[in-house]
């Protein structure tokens, strides 16, 4: 049996449901690899001697910069050669760069590290995506993305828990090289159980102008309008997405006292599992909204990112942590409601021979201002803010940043005007 689908075959709903599982799997560890710095960031603070701006530097930036921008060359790969031998190279090469960031003894050290792991993942999302669109047809695709998104959230879950148990108990080194081998199987795993997928159209023959390829996909995103916005929103909420979520661990145990264990814990439990089931729901709910006007597609999300606006200044408020803990979870469940929706429309929105350079674009948005430069800013606000607030200085950068979640939800709305209409479109080309 040949490993690759022809165009227009019809895969099995087993078939599409263990690839997605998968691809889930490997999404996951995607984001434990990426995110257990965040709940290590204090324990390497004080082993290293770091500022939070270098801690800023290290959750987001040194990852982000290449991670987004290796992502585009990568994903025109994508668009004409095999997704899953690429996804299976990507996760191999970033687990092996985790677990070598337990050697680091120095704060270039890890940065470079980090560098390695950010260069790894380049190679999984944009084809990814590209495999779930051709495999799942329009009116389940918010479904299957918003499972696939749901990866998020297990990477959360395993993420933080071991890594604060480890932390807690051998240290955060031995933390980096636990979650980093498991990656190794998981790609090795992919190669041998996984065929790909058939294209809804033929792949296009490599171009030798890849920048101007790049453009042309970025000028053809910018002139949908309603993608113009989804983009624009989503790179505003992804910005403080990642700006306060990935320093939640710190600020836990900073602000609230709690041990790598316990925060740890606190944060899977909650980050992982409730916001895992939040963001499944997202795409359910929308799907389900969307099949009587298709602008709720991003009208969901434009009210809930407004109505959460008080509840995240109450969290990073509050003194108590009972209502702390109450509040997360609130944050967690609705948190996410944007993802799955935000792809599964750049999916839809796009023709087929540019999905994956299109998911591309929009994580390099995403990733380069919200996941670089989101947890940087954070770290620069708290070290400003720390000679006149102290230790709480960390709390007032992260209510500051929270407040550009208003300004996407504006766009979100704005989205909705011309949605119905580009999609229509779009499923005539």
């Amino acid at each position: 049996m040949s490993d690759i689908a022809q165009v227009g075959d019809t895969p099995s709903k087993f078939t599409r449901n263990y690839t997605l599982g998968v691809l889930v799997l490997i999404y996951a560890s995607s984001h434990v690899d990426r995110q257990i710095v965040s709940i290590l960031a204090e324990s390497i603070k004080q082993d290293l001697l770091l500022s939070d701006t270098q801690l800023g530097f290290l959750i987001g930036l040194s990852f982000a910069l290449f991670y987004a921008t290796l992502g585009i060359p990568i994903a025109i790969l994508a668009d004409r050669y095999s997704r899953r031998n690429i996804i299976a190279a990507a996760v191999i090469v970033w687990s092996g760069m985790t677990a070598l960031s337990g050697l680091a003894a120095n704060f270039t050290q890890l940065a470079l590290a980090r560098i390695g792991v950010g260069i790894g993942e380049a190679g999984s999302s944009p084809p990814s995506h590209s495999m779930i669109t051709d495999m799942f047809p329009l009116e389940s695709r918010g479904a299957a993305m918003g499972i696939y998104a749901a990866g998020i959230n297990l990477g959360v879950l395993i993420g933080f828990l071991v890594g604060g148990f480890i932390d807690e108990w051998y240290g955060w080194r031995m933390a980096f090289f636990i979650v980093g081998i498991p990656g190794i199987f998981l790609g090795l795993l992919l190669l041998s159980t996984v065929r790909e997928p058939a294209r809804t159209s033929p792949p296009k023959p490599v171009s030798r102008n890849y920048l101007n390829e790049i453009w042309q996909t970025f000028l053809l995103m910018m002139s949908i309008r309603s993608l113009r916005h989804i983009v624009i929103g989503c790179t505003l909420v992804v910005f403080v997405g990642y700006g306060t979520t990935y320093w939640n661990g710190v600020y836990f145990r900073r602000i609230h006292g709690l041990s790598p264990a316990e925060a740890g814990t606190l944060l899977a439990l909650i980050g992982g599992i409730v916001g895992g089931i939040g963001t499944f729901t997202g795409g359910w709910l929308a799907d389900k909204l969307a099949q009587r006007d298709k602008r709720f597609y991003v009208w969901l999300t434009a009210g809930v990112k407004l109505v959460l606006a008080p509840f995240v200044a109450w969290f990073y408020l509050t003194t108590d942590i009972v209502t702390a803990r109450w509040l997360l979870a609130i944050l967690a469940f609705f948190g996410g409601f944007y993802l799955s929706v935000s792809f599964a429309m750049t999916q839809s929105l796009l023709p087929a021979s540019r999905r994956a350079l299109g998911a591309a674009i929009l994580l390099f948005c995403i990733n380069i201002l919200g996941l670089g430069l989101g947890p940087l800013l954070v770290g620069m606000m708290s070290d400003g803010f720390a000679s006149s607030y102290g230790t709480d200085s960390l709390r007032y950068a992260l209510l500051l940043v929270s407040l550009l979640n208003i300004w996407g939800s504006v766009h979100y709305y704005l989205a909705g005007r011309t949605l119905a209409a580009d999609l229509e479109i779009a499923s005539r080309e």
